[in-house]
């Protein structure tokens, strides 16, 4: 039986220049929104924080508290 990808979260490992899938998924949620993010919309994360987030915005706000 194959298992659909489709509206599972995905857990990634940030790195500096991309991230690495760890288990598959077709998105992740943007730790600041809530927001669901498509694997190829994600733009912004943070290495430190291993954490992913919607658009800058959020991710200032994440770097804020």
């Amino acid at each position: 039986m194959l298992v659909s990808n489709s509206n599972r979260t995905a857990r990634l490992h940030y790195m500096a220049n991309g991230f690495r899938v760890l288990t598959p998924g077709d998105h992740v949620v943007c730790a600041v929104t809530g927001e669901r993010l498509a694997l190829d919309a994600l733009r912004y994360w943070s290495v430190a924080r291993q954490e992913p987030y919607a658009d800058a915005s959020a991710a200032m706000q994440a770097m804020a508290s």
